[in-house]
């Protein structure tokens, strides 16, 4: 049974820095391309950052570019966003998403059950 548990959401003023992380069981971590989308209250869920299975390649939204790095480590299947130069528009449930090869973003194999990301202005 595939999980992909985030933990490390919070409170964090405007300007603050949080790292949220990713655990992922069940599947073979290293085979998987990972990513953090967000959804806010009433908005469509978004794909904030992604990386390759080997952590080799990343995107990211351009609304976090320069502030936000995903990371990845295969050897304890761990999945982190660090976010930094947090603003009130980035409060939003962030989830963990697990893409094998051949599926899109559109549609991600796995999904955890997100954590809240509030920023105080």
């Amino acid at each position: 049974q595939v999980q992909l548990v985030e933990s490390g959401g919070g409170l964090v003023q405007a300007g603050g820095s949080l790292r949220i992380s990713c655990a992922a069981s069940g599947l073979t971590f290293s085979s998987y391309a990972m990513g953090w989308f967000r959804q806010a209250p009433g908005k469509e869920r978004d794909l904030v950052a992604a990386t390759t299975w080997s952590g080799g390649a990343e995107y990211y939204a351009d609304f976090v570019k320069g502030r936000f790095t995903i990371s990845r480590d295969n050897a304890k299947n761990m999945l982190y966003l660090q976010m930094n130069m947090l603003k009130s528009e980035d409060t939003a449930v962030y989830y963990c998403a697990a893409l094998t090869y051949g599926s899109s973003w559109d549609r991600p194999d796995f999904w955890g059950q997100g954590t809240q990301v509030t920023v105080s202005s």
